[in-house]
């Protein structure tokens, strides 16, 4: 008997174990902004919200970070950079990655999500009228794309992500690193 007890405490102690493992601080400032709404501390529980949703655009930007393409033939790569902002300029969660050749010239890719901007940005790519005032229209892929006169790219994902290839490149390449992204994988964010 005294080994059945100690076997069923020890399961229970590991489930105990494997579930606080996995909790993060994402779902544990969550718990947290419930627990104060039910107490009445609306102030808390709005700041534990807050840190939530920072803390899930960090993750997004993480992700975003990861999307990054790879360094095309004769270019090098910074390390990819990521942010989230926050209510800050609109919230967005941000990764960016610089490459530069070996001639020094640049292109940075950028993807922005989680911003109420992104969203006035595909209203006016969806309409070619506007998105021609704004620059040519490419197609990267099967995506609609705007191209200024420096070259640089921008383009919308599912409503959702905007792209932005600029720098000191020539238009080529900036192009070039708009079809290396993975918009297959950025589609199913």
């Amino acid at each position: 008997m005294m080994i059945l007890v100690r076997a069923v405490c020890a399961a229970a102690l590991f489930g105990l174990l494997a579930v606080s493992a996995l909790a993060d601080d994402i779902t544990d400032a969550m718990d947290q902004a419930k627990k104060a709404y039910s107490a009445g501390d609306l102030t808390n529980a709005k700041q534990q919200l807050d840190l939530a949703s920072q803390l899930i655009g960090q993750k997004n930007a993480e992700t975003f970070a990861a999307l990054l393409p790879n360094p095309l033939s004769g270019w090098k790569a910074e390390k990819a950079q990521a942010l989230a902002t926050g209510a800050v300029a609109f919230g967005a969660s941000v990764a960016s990655r610089t490459y530069t050749n070996a001639k020094g010239d640049t292109v940075e890719v950028q993807i922005t999500g989680d911003s109420a901007m992104v969203m006035q940005i595909a209203t006016v790519l969806s309409n070619p009228q506007f998105a021609g005032a704004m620059g040519k229209l490419i197609r990267v892929g099967q995506q609609r794309a705007i191209q200024n006169s420096d070259g640089d790219v921008n383009m919308v994902i599912n409503n959702k992500l905007l792209i932005t290839i600029q720098g000191s490149a020539d238009a080529a390449s900036k192009v070039a690193y708009a079809n290396a992204i993975d918009v297959a994988k950025l589609s199913k964010m």
